[in-house]
């Protein structure tokens, strides 16, 4: 495997998409936003539609790092291409961007980071849409992701089965009590030599170089989804447990399982019920425990009336890193079963 960038049998585009929904956010974070969008093999060659895959990232993730070249690997840029030279059907892949100040937003809408959702459904879709020959219909539509993107997966077509009808989780965030708690710990304890104040050490952060300390991704973890879940009306966030304690505050950690997918399913029956196809996986060594994650969700959908014929599920023996490899996985197996 050659370690230099391959020629596409497709073509990748990269724009620049002006939002109105993220101007003016709490964080001033751009408004002005990359997006790449790729189109396969033949696409130029013919008035075809087609399906569109949405690609979304995991927490820390910005969109550049789908071109990160590591030793043996290929970026998925590049392995999604060889799953449209391969033969599967033709699909539009979407990369959009989500990053925040934070490291992300989990794709919600928080006054806390700005109006990511509304921005990937009511932006990005319809300009997508517009510029590409698409199928814009739910049922030509899929969202995929890993970790914080697998959970945006998960919960998008809950909250707009307008525009998708299909998903692919990776290891994404789930089942809550499993995949946060055991963190808040370790964020307590970190907090013990910043006066218990999060904001100090957040202060100190900003003015060093990134992640030099053992504490920082456990905090900024911490921090960031607090700003999305929990976040006051003016933006600040607000921690789900006590700082000192680590004693979980119910008011505060009810609004983080109240973005649980496994906990949303049973309130988006219907929607869950009207998917066409669903891809769940992780590793069986997940440090998050989202192996459990994905079991609770599957139960839950089931649960919720998905037939099993539409579902792949699948455990591998794996943590939580290095399973880049899984992504043309699931994109073979959507494409197959998106709508044409």
């Amino acid at each position: 495997m050659l370690p230099w960038e391959g020629e596409l049998a497709g073509r990748l585009d990269r724009h620049t998409v002006v939002s109105s929904l993220l101007r003016g956010n709490v964080l001033g974070d751009p408004h002005e936003r990359p997006l790449w969008v790729y189109v396969p093999p033949g696409y130029d060659e013919s008035d075809e539609r087609y399906p569109a895959v949405y690609v979304i990232q995991g927490y820390t993730g910005h969109l550049g790092m789908w071109a990160n070249r590591m030793p043996f690997r290929q970026p998925f840029v590049e392995t999604a291409d060889a799953v449209f030279a391969g033969g599967a059907p033709g699909c539009i892949v979407v990369y959009v961007d989500a990053w925040t100040t934070y490291g992300g937003s989990q794709f919600v809408d928080s006054p806390g980071t700005g109006r990511y959702h509304s921005y990937l459904c009511d932006e990005i879709v319809p300009w997508v849409d517009e510029h590409y020959r698409t199928i814009p219909d739910r049922e030509s539509r899929a969202i995929a992701g890993k970790s914080s993107g697998g959970f945006g997966a998960m919960i998008t077509p809950m909250l707009r089965p307008d525009l998708f009808g299909a998903l692919a989780t990776h290891a994404g965030d789930a089942l809550y009590e499993l995949c946060y708690v055991p963190d808040f710990g370790k964020a307590v304890r970190a907090l013990r030599g910043y006066d218990h104040d999060i904001f100090q050490w957040w202060s100190d952060f900003q003015g060093r170089t990134a992640f030099t300390r053992p504490e920082d991704m456990d905090l900024i973890g911490t921090l960031g989804v607090a700003a999305c879940f929990s976040a006051q009306e003016d933006g600040t966030p607000e921690l789900p447990f006590d700082p000192v304690t680590g004693v979980l505050l119910p008011d505060v950690w009810q609004r983080w399982l109240d973005w649980d997918p496994v906990r949303m399913v049973p309130q988006h029956t219907e929607a869950i019920r009207s998917l066409r196809a669903v891809w769940i996986d992780a590793g069986r060594s997940d440090e998050y425990f989202l192996d459990l994650g994905a079991e609770a969700f599957r139960k839950e959908i089931a649960q919720a009336g998905l037939p099993d014929e539409r579902v792949h599920f699948e455990l591998f023996d794996a943590g939580h890193g290095g399973i880049d490899y899984r992504y043309p996985l699931s994109l073979g197996w959507l494409a197959e079963r998106l709508a044409r």
